[in-house]
């Protein structure tokens, strides 16, 4: 375990051996089982985590039973309720495993800690926030301006592995679109090849 973190960390960032072993002090290794909550609707989001291994999803449920997906994170990524972990109010997500997982989670304290005692991670995270920034601004640019078979066209080719490890109902959510809608643009796709 950590070697993906480090992997994370030095494609942003250039940390000693010595920071990296303290970072490793300030984390919490969880396993999670499928269909286990890291986080539930309505609770404060105490931890932000590194997906090791696994895949999990950000969503919420809405006041007919849908539940629309925020993200996925997989493997190399991190996920949290960003504005729940840092205000410490109560989350309107949910998070859940998809898959078996293996998490490294920070408490909001231990992130602090980090931060101060290794400055070169304050460049890290503010990357991470950056990027999931510009991403976020794409994502909603895209739910505002594409069609269903252009959005799910960039998702195939951003995040291929995801096709295959996310349920299509899970897909088409995601998407903002009907599993119904999301199966006709599949078999359009598959006749066109």
């Amino acid at each position: 375990m950590f070697e993906l973190l480090l992997q994370s960390i030095e494609e942003k960032i250039s940390i000693s051996k010595e920071e990296f072993d303290f970072c490793k002090t300030l984390f919490i290794p969880k396993k999670l089982r499928k269909k286990q909550y890291l986080l539930q609707e309505g609770d404060v989001c105490r931890y932000t985590a590194f997906v090791e291994k696994g895949m999990l999803r950000t969503f919420t449920v809405d006041e007919k039973g849908n539940e629309p997906i925020l993200q996925f994170s997989m493997e190399g990524w991190w996920i949290a309720d960003l504005y729940s972990f840092l205000t410490e109010e109560p989350s309107m997500y949910n998070i859940e495993a998809l898959e078996e997982g293996e998490l490294l989670l920070i408490t909001k304290e231990n992130w602090e800690v980090l931060l101060a005692k290794v400055p070169a991670f304050e460049r890290y995270f503010r990357l991470l926030i950056q990027n999931n920034l510009i991403a976020t601004q794409r994502r909603l640019m895209s739910s505002l301006s594409e069609s269903a078979e252009e959005k799910y066209t960039k998702l195939i080719n951003n995040f291929p592995g995801c096709i295959q490890r996310v349920p299509q109902h899970m897909i088409a959510s995601y998407l903002g679109i009907t599993p119904e809608t999301l199966s006709r643009i599949r078999s359009q796709m598959a006749a066109r090849k």
